[in-house]
């Protein structure tokens, strides 16, 4: 049923008579009355009692118009919705994000939307980069923060990037380690240490491209996959981890940060978004620039 002939059924039912509701939508009243005549065809008898003044709805008609009035408000709501979220006001926005993006750098530019725009909803998801731009794609995401890392920035069609900042990779020491206090540290230097790490050899990561510019490798490797772990058994003393500047907030008191003195050891940190993308996207990408200038 179309939703004009929904509005023309409304109407008539409003004002009691297909003249009156002609007049206020700007009909013939035999326009009015050839929609309702279609529409009580579809609908499989009368929807209006024709009484010698004016009509009035019959049962059918009362069960239609019921449905009628619910389709019609729902409309209207997605107009107005849609109008919000193309106006940057309000609506849904669809964000991802890989892990360590997610510990401070997209929380705190989320929370800058949320107090400038109360009114937006993000929903956000975490996902490799490659697999964010394959949603990008998709039409699936209006925003993602996405890494070079390791297999070089991922591409897709419509999908812009720009850089948001560099991430340099930090040595994790027990606070109690004897280069704790020193400065940048040498890998060289940590030769004999055990390296908290998930993977190692089977695929690309941080850990062995550092270990292959200085033309070495870690004496061990204790396999443990989420950064809780990771920062629990550096803290323990049972070994030294790689860590992303990004996760540097996550990072518990009894540990200690310490930059490598390999300046290459970063990565390169991009927003992605549609070539068109939403006000409040764009106005997210901006907050991502303010909390990486802060």
């Amino acid at each position: 049923m179309e939703t004009e002939a929904l509005r023309l059924l409304a109407a008539v039912a409003d004002t009691g008579s297909f003249t009156r509701a002609a007049a206020r939508l700007n009909y013939t009243q035999s326009a009015v009355s050839r929609r309702i005549a279609a529409l009580e065809q579809r609908a499989g008898g009368a929807l209006f009692e024709r009484l010698p003044r004016g009509v009035r709805l019959t049962p059918a008609g009362r069960l239609l118009h019921q449905h009628a009035l619910d389709v019609l408000d729902r409309l209207a709501r997605a107009e107005r919705e849609l109008a919000a979220l193309h106006g940057g006001q309000g609506g849904v926005l669809h964000v991802g994000a890989f892990a360590t993006a997610n510990i401070s750098l997209l929380p705190a530019a989320l929370r800058a939307l949320g107090a400038a725009r109360p009114e937006v909803e993000p929903v956000v998801v975490e996902v490799p980069s490659a697999g964010l731009m394959e949603r990008l794609a998709d039409g699936a995401l209006d925003l993602a923060v996405v890494s070079d890392y390791p297999y070089g920035l991922p591409t897709a069609e419509g999908v812009v990037t720009s850089v948001l900042r560099e991430d340099e990779l930090l040595v994790a020491l027990p606070r109690g380690h004897r280069l704790a206090g020193s400065g940048p540290v040498d890998l060289r230097a940590l030769g004999d240490e055990a390296w908290v790490q998930h993977a190692y050899g089977d695929r690309p990561t941080p850990l062995a491209d550092a270990w292959a510019r200085v033309g070495g490798a870690p004496r061990k490797i204790i396999r443990i996959a989420e950064w809780s772990g990771k920062f629990g058994y550096v803290a323990a003393g049972l070994g030294v981890a790689l860590v992303p500047s990004l996760a540097a907030r996550a990072v518990p008191a009894d540990i200690v940060l310490r930059p490598l003195t390999d300046p290459a050891l970063r990565r390169t940190i991009h927003t992605a978004r549609p070539a068109v993308p939403l006000p409040a996207a764009r106005e997210l990408e901006e907050l991502l620039r303010s909390v990486r200038n802060g």
